[in-house]
């Protein structure tokens, strides 16, 4: 299971062309350099976190959406054809560093809680922030690839049910009865 995941992030990560900058000398500064670890990091680190606690089925939701995250980001690029700022390709719509990023804290805030999401929300807009900065993307595609990148856990990611917490409820004869179980 882990090799799969690891192949679908690494595949879901190619940029296609998307990125390609062979027309004009693409000017890499440190923040964006700092946006392009972070585009990889982050999904690895939350796929990552989710298989070492033994979430596999948050895991698995991880995936499915990311990779509809991935298919809805590069089928826009390629349809809409919106020229960069920078102009060194036609693929500017939507942003596809902010879309993972965006992915991989949405899943962490439906999945495990807004506490835990707020580094993630901060690292995925860093790199939204750094795509405008070196003007690969505006305003508009960086918020099309958030929109994106949440839109798909509402399709797949479900609240993080821990096993060791248990309410239950039972009633027969008129009676009543709640109870919780907590097991360590």
């Amino acid at each position: 299971m882990l090799w799969l995941l690891c192949i679908v992030l690494f595949i879901g990560s190619i940029p296609l062309n998307a990125q390609n900058t062979s027309e004009t000398i693409p000017q890499v500064g440190t923040i964006q350099k700092i946006g392009d670890v972070i585009l990889f990091a982050l999904p690895v680190a939350t796929a990552g976190t989710s298989f070492i606690i033994g979430d596999k089925q948050g895991t698995w939701q991880f995936t499915k959406g990311l990779l509809l995250t991935t298919g809805i980001t590069y089928g826009l690029k390629f349809g809409i054809n919106k020229p960069r700022p920078d102009m060194s390709n036609d693929n500017s719509f939507p942003s596809g560093h902010t879309s993972t990023v965006f992915h991989s804290a949405g899943y962490i805030h439906r999945r495990y809680g807004f506490k835990y999401s707020i580094p993630a929300y901060a690292l995925a807009g860093f790199t939204a922030a750094s795509r405008i900065d070196s003007k690969k993307h505006d305003i508009l595609d960086v918020l099309a690839g958030a929109a994106i990148g949440l839109g798909s856990n509402l399709l797949f990611t479900t609240e993080y049910q821990q096993e060791h917490m248990e309410f239950t409820f039972n009633s027969s004869n008129g009676d009543y009865m709640l109870g919780f179980t907590y097991k360590f």
